[in-house]
């Protein structure tokens, strides 16, 4: 089993480590939490520190640890208006004295791009970055791959449409980093003209040869694509679509979308949802978006597992 210390972002893994590490032991992991936990991780301690609100993410990493044996020890979430970032402190300084109160792990979501980068820089204790800003969340990305797998058996030669808030979702961001990593994959990128994809992301694709393409209505290429992965808009990013864009843009998954889908094809989400995707497509068996929030928590587990073993 490899052992790992920080994880801050998408890059540091490569195809390899999903395939032959991190798949097989989250199934593991899946097998354990089904029989009731295990006590691998007694004696092991997690702060999770929050400085935005978080359900899936914390409770998650939190029941991860429980079910590993391990204890949660300083949990907060909303940081930044329930600490002493409240008085102007900084992740610097917060890491530092909460490294002297000996975690063995520290989970962090930051409010700001780079953040867990900084807080990694200066921790003895590892980092796991669950979020910062508009930057990351490799945590998710690491799922997302394994339900996409555990969904289709596959992931080299799929192609997948990423849809709705691309400029500032930290979810798709993540995902194309390691979606890449896979031969033969294609990426359709569609939003509307003020959510589009950063260069930065297109500038990483074009190096690696990967094919994407951008258009503005998903009911174009709903029947080409494996893997529909649906975002909703961050507004807590300050991200606002205007009128005009909502008629000129097409990035709702519905029934329409769902009867031009492939039979074979998943939809996923990262959730929280709010109007991006109907209420009757919960009900077609191709909506993976509530196991994919299960699977969170196998890949938590051994991601714990890999850090603290």
């Amino acid at each position: 089993m490899i052992k790992l210390h920080h994880i801050i972002e998408s890059q540091q893994f490569n195809r390899h480590f999903l395939e032959k590490e991190l798949f097989p032991l989250a199934k593991e992991m899946e097998k354990i939490a089904k029989q009731g936990g295990s006590d691998i991780l007694s004696g092991k301690k997690m702060f999770t520190l929050f400085y935005e609100p978080s359900t899936r993410t914390r409770a998650s990493f939190e029941i991860a640890m429980s079910l590993l044996g391990g204890k949660v020890v300083f949990s907060t979430e909303n940081a930044r208006q329930f600490s002493s970032a409240a008085k102007g402190e900084t992740i610097e300084d917060t890491i530092k004295i909460l490294n002297d109160y000996l975690p063995d792990v520290i989970v962090l979501r930051y409010d700001e791009q780079g953040g867990a980068k900084r807080a990694a820089e200066i921790s003895r204790a590892p980092i796991i970055n669950a979020g910062d800003g508009a930057g990351q969340h490799p945590t998710q990305a690491l799922l997302d791959l394994y339900t996409i797998q555990k969904e289709i058996n596959k992931i080299a030669g799929t192609s997948i449409a990423m849809v709705g808030d691309l400029a500032n979702g930290r979810t798709v961001r993540s995902l194309s980093y390691l979606y890449v990593k896979f031969p033969e994959v294609k990426i359709y990128f569609i939003s509307s003209e003020s959510a589009k994809m950063k260069d930065d992301i297109k500038d990483y694709l074009k190096k690696h040869n990967v094919w994407f393409e951008e258009r503005n209505d998903l009911r174009e290429i709903a029947s080409k694509v494996d893997i529909i992965y649906q975002t909703r808009t961050q507004k807590e990013r300050g991200a606002l679509l205007e009128e005009h864009e909502k008629t000129e843009s097409f990035c709702i998954v519905n029934q329409e979308v769902l009867d031009l889908m492939k039979k074979d094809a998943i939809i996923m989400h990262p959730l929280p949802r709010v109007d991006e995707i109907s209420p009757e497509v919960d009900f077609d068996p191709r909506a993976a978006y509530f196991r994919q929030a299960e699977n969170g928590l196998y890949v938590r587990m051994a991601l714990l597992k890999m850090i603290l073993l």
